[in-house]
């Protein structure tokens, strides 16, 4: 059975779904003023593993992942660019959608942005003025933390503490420091939308109590996102939503470590990201998955140009063994004991590490298996190393092409080298060593590894 840690209890819980096989999974997403960087691909990857694993498990996911279009930083970011706010969120919105389908994440199911659901964010507003839980202020409007007795609840911060460390800031009227803005009254040159204290926008926190209860309802199965939006992000969406809806909010928290550089986390505010398209630009996908995918979930990943060049050794070494093999994903008996471990590893808080082990596990047995010349149990083996692989989004591609690409980077002029191997088979053919041997000497100093199989010369990028 699947367990989760839920990070409101701070234990593995048993996945008990509200109304199965319905999962209903809502996950916080990009403020789209820049390009995505790494931190964010792991979250993107994270949880479109967790979706891929859910419905393989027989689940009928409900996916939502919002987009942040209006905040702080995207009208800062208008103004430094002398660009509209709608056509930097338009950018910004479609190389966030390339990066994820580079990276081949499932879309969600549904991806409400902030500036469609107004309407929703001003009615739950309203409603938390009436039950006593927010106030009118300067033309502001605040959430009086100091009403909701189970704030902290999500990250263990208690009241006292946090004013101690909180005070008013100029232009803020809040009654407490712990306060939070609900909606902001409107700024010169900002936009703005009509509500019942003025016109002005929502603050960043009622967007997602907002649009996940309008896609979800008022409780749903599981909550997602980076350990950085624990507090005060989903924090103050608990209080919010549940003061609002009289209803517990989300049954599972979950929240994925960060990416760090140089032990520092990965962040635009400190300067040392790298953006996704960077990274892609040298390194294939699959091997951008893997890294990401190596460490468990709720771990901190460090970014190493070792630790890429160990995935993609990783992804050679599964894709070498599928070679020559079918292509087509079928049903693999022989390799029943490693999908069992492969589910057991993914049910334990979807294990990434351990289910990878497995399939290095499964690699070695397949290549046990042509080495014995036993083709059916390989072509068996291979066919559970395929439906393994497709459920952390790998293994997509032709043996041939992954081990032939390089990894990203320089493009390889495949067409020149299958003629100096060609040539070099030639060569072998009249007896030319000399020539063949020199053939070999250079493509492996160009990084190209040949492999002399009976069939023939097969070649691949070194990683």
């Amino acid at each position: 059975m699947l367990e989760i840690h839920n990070s409101l209890s701070g234990a593995k819980e048993p996945f008990r779904p509200m109304d199965p096989p319905r999962v209903s999974l809502y996950v916080c997403g990009m403020t789209v003023y820049d390009y995505c960087h790494l931190g964010h691909a792991r979250a993107m990857v994270v949880f479109d593993m967790v979706v891929r694993y859910l419905r393989e498990s027989g689940y009928r996911v409900h996916y939502v992942r919002n987009i942040t279009d209006i905040d702080d930083k995207i009208i800062r970011r208008a103004a430094e660019l002398g660009e509209s706010i709608d056509s930097l969120t338009a950018r910004f919105i479609g190389a966030m959608h390339e990066d994820a389908d580079a990276l081949g994440c499932l879309r969600p199911d549904e991806e409400p942005r902030a500036t469609g659901h107004i309407d929703e964010i001003v009615a739950m507003i309203e409603g938390l003025i009436e039950r006593g839980y927010a106030y009118v202020a300067g033309g502001d409007v605040y959430y009086a933390v100091s009403r909701f007795p189970d704030y902290g609840a999500l990250s263990g911060k208690r009241l006292d503490e946090l004013r101690a460390g909180a005070r008013i800031e100029p232009g803020e009227h809040k009654q407490d420091p712990a306060d939070f803005v609900l909606w902001k009254g409107a700024r010169p040159g900002e936009p703005s939308w009509p509500s019942p204290w003025g016109d002005g926008r929502p603050g960043w926190h009622i967007e997602c109590s907002a649009m996940s209860t309008h896609c979800l309802g008022n409780r749903f199965d599981i909550h997602g996102g980076g350990l950085d939006l624990k507090f005060p992000h989903h924090e103050n969406e608990i209080a919010q939503s549940e003061a609002a809806t009289g209803e517990h909010f989300v049954n599972y928290w979950m929240h994925n470590g960060h990416v760090r550089i140089d032990d520092e986390k990965m962040a635009k505010s400190l300067g040392n990201f790298t953006t996704v398209r960077d990274v892609l630009a040298a390194h294939d996908a699959e091997t951008v998955r893997h890294f990401l995918l190596s460490s468990h979930y709720r771990s901190p990943l460090n970014y190493t140009a070792d630790a890429l060049a160990q995935a993609r050794a990783g992804m050679e070494r599964l894709y070498t063994a599928l070679r020559g093999l079918p292509g087509d994903i079928g049903s693999g008996t022989p390799g029943a004991v490693f999908s069992a471990r492969f589910h057991a590893a993914m049910d334990d808080d979807f294990n990434t590490p351990l289910a990878l082990s497995v399939l290095f596990d499964l690699a070695r047995e397949l290549n046990r298996a042509r080495g014995a010349a036993d083709m059916e149990r390989a072509d068996s083996l291979g066919a559970t190393l395929r439906n393994l692989g497709a459920i952390l989004g790998l293994l997509g591609e032709s043996p041939d092409a992954y081990l032939q690409s390089g990894g990203g980077g320089d493009a390889v002029d495949a067409e020149r080298i299958e003629g100096l191997v060609a040539e070099r088979a030639a060569a072998r053919a009249a007896r030319d060593f000399a020539r063949a041997d020199a053939i070999r000497d250079q493509l492996l100093a160009e990084g190209v590894i040949l492999e002399d199989k009976a069939e023939g010369t097969i070649w691949r990028r070194e990683g």
